[in-house]
């Protein structure tokens, strides 16, 4: 229902500005559904809009078919990039900023033009794409372990930031 939806988006939103761990939502909803974990993390996500930030890319996870089958899911999750998030190569990261960092090695795509699914296919994805660069995900989960697929969608894919690393990009491009 979607008291229960904005309940846990506000919930999960509070969690990020106070950088708190809440208890995984599929320990307090056991029927929870893709679809609720994907609307928690759009009012989630419009929270932090209606703060400001724009949405700026997308990111994927749960990629690999060992993964997959670990977390007993057949399809990726999805999650969103924001103004926010984005840090520069050499930046600092305060990592008293989040609850508990990781980073991830990535590759990320920038696009030069939009892509609008359903049905979008890997030729779609190429022709869309301006270039590839390698990438830092940086990981930071809302929601305690053991986390469940339906909390790490909630949760907008544990995303926390990315790094786009286009000083080894130009080194790689020139050579």
């Amino acid at each position: 229902d979607q008291n229960k939806i904005n309940h846990y988006g506000d919930e999960l939103y509070t969690a990020l500005k106070t950088r708190t761990a809440v208890a995984p939502l599929t320990d307090r909803e056991s029927d929870i559904t893709i679809e609720d974990a994907y609307n928690i993390q759009l009012r989630m996500i419009q929270r932090q809009i209606d703060d400001g930030h724009t949405v700026v890319g997308k990111k994927i996870g749960v990629t690999s078919k060992v993964v997959m089958d670990m977390l007993k899911v057949n399809q990726p999750d999805f999650g969103h990039l924001l103004s926010n998030m984005v840090y520069n190569e050499g930046e600092p990261i305060v990592a008293s900023s989040m609850i508990a960092p990781k980073a991830e090695a990535e590759v990320a795509f920038i696009l030069k033009n939009d892509l609008m699914g359903p049905g979008v296919t890997a030729a779609d994805v190429l022709r869309a794409t301006e270039y590839v660069v390698p990438s830092l995900e940086l990981i930071d989960a809302r929601l305690v372990d053991p986390r469940k697929i339906y909390d790490t969608i909630a949760d907008n894919g544990a995303a926390a930031g990315i790094v786009l690393l286009l000083g080894a990009f130009m080194l790689w491009r020139w050579r």
